[in-house]
C-alpha cells in the first residue's frame, strides 16, 4: 500500500510538459539537420539559406536551422498555437537575439500559406499524411513546388514495412537530460486496409507508475512510397530521390541515409525523399 506521502506526492504524470518529452522521445533537429543541409549541398552545389518547416510544431528544427550559420533565415508554419507558443517561449526564447530575429512562425494552413520563396521546405514527422486522400496531397504537393525557389528542394520523410500495418504497441526507455527517465510508448491504434486509414497515439509513463495516456493521436492515411513518389512527380518535381537507411555491425540502423532505387522488405523502416524544383 503506498505510504501517505506517496499518496499525496504529485503524480510525475501531472507536471510533465507533452511538447518537451516528445522533443526528446521523437525528435532530433541535429540528425534532421545534418541531412538536409548535406544532401542539398550535394544536390545544388552550395549551401542553402532560407527554410520552410511545414506542420512546424515547437519548431525545433527552425531554431536549429538558423543555428548552423548566422545568415540563415526559416519561416515554420502550424495551425495549431498552443504549439507555436511553446516554441516561441522554449526554443526560441533560447536563442539570442540574432537567432530570434531570423525566424518567423506562422499560423496558417500550409495548403494556402504565403511567405517568401525559401531553397528548401520540409514536411516531416510524416505530418503530411493528416491530408489523407490524392487530391489533398496532389494540391498541397503542387502549392510546395510553386512556392519554392527556383533550384528548391523539398524534403519528406516516410515510415512503412510489414509491421506498419499492424496493430502493435512499442516502448522505448528516454534518458532525461534534468535527470531520470521516462517511457515512451507508440501505439498503432488502428489500420484499415480499404482506406489506408491508420491511427496512432504517443503515451508517456514515468518511474512513478503514473502515465500520459494519447499526449499525442495521429489521423492518418497510410501514404505508401510508390504513391508519394507518383504525386511528387505528378505535382510537378523535376526529380525525386529515395534515401535509405544503412545497418551497422550489429544488424541496427546506422543513421546513414543513401539514395536507392531499391529497398529491403523489412518489419519497419524509415526513409527520406527529396523532390526537386
Amino acid at each position: 500500500m503506498p505510504s501517505l506521502e506517496q499518496q499525496t506526492r504529485p503524480a510525475m504524470a501531472d507536471h510533465a510538459d507533452r511538447y518537451r518529452l516528445y522533443q526528446l522521445a521523437v525528435q532530433n533537429p541535429r540528425t534532421e539537420i545534418d541531412f538536409v543541409d548535406r544532401t542539398f549541398r550535394q544536390l545544388r552545389g552550395r549551401s542553402a539559406r532560407t527554410l520552410r518547416e511545414d506542420f512546424c510544431g515547437t519548431a525545433a528544427v527552425c531554431c536549429e536551422w538558423v543555428g548552423r550559420r548566422k545568415h540563415n533565415l526559416a519561416w515554420g508554419v502550424d495551425l495549431d498555437p498552443e504549439a507555436l507558443a511553446w516554441g516561441r517561449r522554449h526554443n526560441l526564447g533560447a536563442l539570442d537575439a540574432s537567432g530570434q530575429a531570423r525566424i518567423a512562425l506562422v499560423q496558417a494552413d500550409v495548403g494556402a500559406v504565403e511567405t517568401p520563396s525559401p531553397d528548401i521546405v520540409l514536411a516531416m514527422n510524416c505530418s503530411y499524411w493528416l491530408l489523407g486522400d490524392r487530391r489533398r496531397l496532389l494540391r498541397y504537393f503542387t502549392r510546395v513546388r510553386a512556392s519554392l525557389a527556383e533550384g528548391g528542394i523539398f524534403f519528406l520523410d516516410a515510415f512503412g514495412g510489414y509491421d506498419t500495418f499492424r496493430l502493435l504497441t512499442e516502448e522505448r526507455r528516454v534518458r532525461d537530460p534534468q535527470g531520470g527517465s521516462f517511457t515512451y510508448v507508440w501505439e498503432q491504434a488502428a489500420y484499415e486496409p480499404v482506406t489506408g486509414r491508420l491511427v496512432c497515439h504517443i503515451h508517456f509513463r514515468f518511474g512513478d507508475g503514473s502515465e500520459w495516456p494519447r499526449a499525442f493521436s495521429y489521423d492518418w492515411r497510410l501514404w505508401t512510397l510508390p504513391e508519394i513518389r507518383e504525386l511528387l512527380t505528378d505535382a510537378g518535381f523535376s526529380r525525386v530521390m529515395v534515401y535509405w537507411q544503412g545497418w551497422d555491425s550489429q544488424g541496427k540502423p546506422d543513421g546513414v541515409f543513401v539514395p536507392v532505387e531499391t529497398g529491403e522488405p523489412d518489419a519497419g523502416w524509415i526513409a527520406y525523399l527529396t523532390a526537386e524544383k
